[in-house]
């Protein structure tokens, strides 16, 4: 009676969530069901020669309905203000069955077809019109599943010994139809912000170049496979993120940026809030501008609470992950994951130790506040329709857990709701809300006085008794205004990303004797990785709340280069850390080279308006 009365509690539910899906004229639904219907029913390939016939044991449709608006501007002035609606549709067909299938398998033959499971499609929720894109991404799709597994299978083949991990985890269906969402762009005037926020650059001639951009989105994502899972659910993301260039009196180029997220637009911090936040960065980088260069060091090292927690989102995002990688035709692929820090290390040593004995790591996506400050990486289904689950992965520095989509792994074979992407972009294990704690944290000042006393004892035979203190830690993703910019330092970074080099920003000397601090400008952190972080020589207990966007461009998502993100092709994920002591981090001094100055000096420039 019990099983009964539930069954028809759940039928009810699933009844109403298609009602209010027919009710507010949204057709996508219906398409998607009716397509998928028809390609379950009859869509089979006869293999040439053969008897064979070949059917899809998996279809997945997804759909992304995005309304985004965005507004430039750069020292006052408005650059661009625009507002874009579109619709794309991904199509996945899996080939072969749990155990073994089409996925997962990086061939020598990239090329997709003219017409591929990937596209844009209408706006207008129309039924006809989205049905005819399905039939033919279906088509794709599935075309090249069956080529895709049959490279696969021939590669498997020719090795010695297979992998017994599977390809693909079973998952119950979820049903989950939220109200269609309607875009609040508030009544805030965003043009006039902008220009408002941007003009706080008109006070600091040297800075040569600047962006203040304000992304706001919206998006219904669709979801329907044919294991019966059924989602649309709305999200949203608003961000500002400004850039700002300069040269140093020797040539060498300095940068800064400054970067704040928000769940909806209407949670921004207002213009004043911001104006504070980029006269910071610009003061910074004046001071960059004006800072000697770095030198070589080895000794202690202090990340204060912003750098540390950012400094864990590099290294930690790829370890956490506990999917397998895929295999590769060719071992060029390896060597770039590795070269690219996207293995993990942690794969395998569950019941390890891997952090300090008082250190606890928990990734829950429900999570909405930390202490009164909003956090950016929650939700409630991932992107593979399963719902988010909160997880401990370590416990008293012990590895208990990891991220987990449904490509299962060494240590998991099933997914926690981890398998998130931006853009119709493949699922990875990646993390929501991250959240670090010691039980044997000491105050700030307590944890500065014990990096002193270090710095002291460690460098008081040498004629250069100083130490350094890591403020804050780069995103060049924001920071590097161009491109030619940004792959320059990816040709002189990226090689090292995997073996731990990382790149801080704001990095001061300080002199124990006296506690001065004197700013410097161009280190670069050598070999800090998750071996390292198992040897962390003291903890704060000041939280910090890094919001920032986890990059999931192509060859970024799921390695170093991961917390190198923007709100344009990233995906909010939040990490609480606090300030974080090092006995021994080595640190390379300036290597850049200088660049020709400009011939006339800046022209004058009137007050911010």
């Amino acid at each position: 009676m019990v099983k009964a009365v539930f069954l028809l509690a759940v039928l009810s539910g699933a009844s109403s969530q298609v009602a209010r899906a027919q009710q507010d004229n949204d057709h996508t639904l219906q398409a998607m069901r009716d397509e998928m219907a028809r390609s379950k029913a009859r869509l089979e390939l006869q293999i040439p020669n053969t008897d064979q016939t070949v059917r899809p044991f998996y279809i997945e449709y997804r759909l992304l309905d995005l309304d985004v608006r965005e507004v430039v501007a750069e020292f006052g002035d408005m650059l661009s203000s625009t507002r874009t609606r579109n619709r794309f549709m991904n199509v996945e067909a899996r080939v072969g069955n749990y155990k073994l299938d089409s996925s997962n398998f990086v061939s020598d033959d990239a090329f997709r077809g003219f017409i591929g499971p990937t596209g844009e499609v209408g706006v207008d929720r129309d039924y006809d019109s989205l049905r005819q894109d399905l039939w033919i991404a279906t088509d794709q799709a599935f075309k090249e599943a069956v080529d895709t597994y049959s490279r696969k299978k021939g590669y498997l083949s020719s090795l010695a010994r297979q992998s017994d991990i599977d390809d693909f985890s079973k998952t119950a269906p979820v049903q989950l139809i939220q109200p269609l969402g309607t875009p609040d762009w508030t009544n805030r005037n965003w043009e006039q912000e902008a220009r408002e926020a941007s003009a706080v650059m008109r006070a600091f001639s040297q800075i040569q170049e600047s962006r203040v951009s304000y992304y706001q989105v919206y998006a219904t994502e669709y979801l329907l496979t044919s294991e019966g899972t059924e989602i649309r659910q709305n999200r949203s993301l608003a961000a500002i993120e400004a850039g700002m260039n300069a040269v140093a009196d020797d040539g060498v180029p300095v940068n800064h940026y400054y970067a704040t997220y928000a769940v909806r637009p209407a949670d921004l911090p207002n213009v004043d809030t911001v104006r504070k936040g980029l006269n910071v960065a610009c003061t910074e980088l004046m001071a960059l501008r004006a800072a000697p260069p770095a030198q070589d060091y080895t000794g202690p090292v202090l990340f204060e609470a912003r750098a540390a927690a950012s400094l864990l989102a590099q290294v930690l995002s790829p370890a956490i992950n506990g999917a397998r990688p895929p295999i590769s035709f060719s071992p060029v692929l390896e060597q770039m994951l590795t070269g690219l820090g996207g293995k993990s290390d942690w794969v395998g040593r569950i019941g390890a130790r891997v952090l300090p004995p008082t250190v606890t790591l928990v990734d829950d996506p429900g999570a909405k506040e930390f202490k009164g400050t909003g956090l950016v990486g929650g939700y409630t289904v991932d992107e593979q329709g399963v719902r988010g689950q909160k997880i401990t992965l370590v416990e008293n520095g012990v590895l208990k857990g990891e991220l987990m989509s449904r490509r299962p792994g060494p240590d998991f074979d099933q997914s926690n709701g981890h398998g998130r992407a931006a853009f119709l972009n493949d699922a990875k294990p990646t993390m929501s809300n991250l959240i670090f704690s010691s039980t044997e944290a000491v105050s700030s000042p307590e944890l500065r006085k014990k990096f002193l006393k270090e710095c002291r004892e460690e460098k008081q035979s040498e004629r250069d008794k100083y130490c350094l203190v890591v403020r804050e830690m780069d995103n060049p993703a924001l920071s590097l205004l161009h491109q030619d910019d940004f792959s320059e330092l990816l040709a002189s970074f990226g090689g090292g990303a995997g073996t731990g080099d990382r790149l801080p920003l704001v990095v001061y000397r300080v002199y124990p004797d006296s506690g001065r601090e004197e700013m410097v400008r161009g280190a670069r952190i050598i070999g800090v990785n998750t071996r390292t972080l198992r040897n962390i020589a003291g903890i704060a207990n000041d939280d910090f709340v890094f919001n920032h966007v986890q990059s999931q461009a192509n060859g970024f998502a799921g390695t170093a280069f991961s917390a190198f993100g923007s709100a344009q092709l990233g995906l909010p994920a939040s990490i609480v850390a606090p300030s974080l002591l090092f006995d021994e981090v080595e640190i390379r001094g300036e290597r850049a080279e200088a660049k020709r100055l400009a011939l006339l000096p800046p022209p004058p420039m009137t007050a911010a308006k």
